[in-house]
């Protein structure tokens, strides 16, 4: 397999932030549109779901990082937190949209929809989860909780699964899209098990393969 090409050390800074930048764009021209007249239907329902879908589509980024290093030898884990981040500030963004744009800060009605609607009860639940991932997604976070930070974020599992769910609880007709994303996270959570035994593999097959040379 050909291997891709390295970005130069002294380029990786400026592609996470160039990450953040390209990352907010769907929310950018979501808005536009909606603003100008451009969405079909409701425009706030449809910006609303285009903030979620794309929340979705940035958590499961996050999770294929480890995977694409293990399969492929893609070393891209400078940008799992950047596409971590930015999964929780589009799911913030979702639900601030549903907050003020579609219910006008009616919280009677919204504590009505999160008891009666199972799809906002694991939407909210979902964002309950990603609030301390969020909080403690830094440096610092990393060396004061030590193994237990990893612990915690092994939720990111949970939430992606909780966001695939929510997703597809929420159209009326349920369509390939989110089969697709639900089997894509179905994968991720096998994967976790059956990694330690691949990278097990690997380094056998890797050290047969050094051994042989060496003959």
């Amino acid at each position: 397999m050909a291997a891709i090409p390295a970005l130069p050390r002294k380029y990786h800074g400026a592609s996470v932030w160039a990450l953040y930048a390209f990352g907010f764009i769907p929310a950018i021209y979501g808005f536009y549109l909606g603003a100008t007249g451009q969405l079909p239907g409701n425009a706030i329902k449809e910006f609303e779901h285009l903030l979620g879908l794309w929340a979705l589509r940035f958590l499961i980024a996050t999770l294929c990082i480890t995977p694409l290093r293990d399969l492929f030898g893609i070393n891209w884990l400078r940008y799992r937190r950047a596409l971590g981040l930015l999964a929780f500030w589009y799911v913030v963004m979702h639900f601030s949209t549903y907050l003020i744009l579609d219910k006008y800060f009616d919280f009677p009605t919204i504590v009505a929809d999160i008891a009666k609607r199972p799809f906002i009860t694991i939407g909210m639940a979902a964002l309950t989860m990603l609030i301390p991932l969020a909080l403690t997604s830094n440096s610092r976070s990393i060396r004061r909780l030590g193994s237990r930070w990893n612990k915690l974020h092994k939720l990111v599992y949970v939430i992606a699964a909780a966001g695939a769910l929510h997703f597809a609880m929420s159209v009326k007709i349920v369509g390939p899209e989110p089969m697709i994303y639900i089997a894509i996270i179905a994968a991720l959570l096998i994967w976790r098990p059956l990694r330690p035994h691949f990278n097990q593999w690997r380094r056998g097959q890797t050290a047969r393969t050094s051994y042989q040379r060496a003959l």
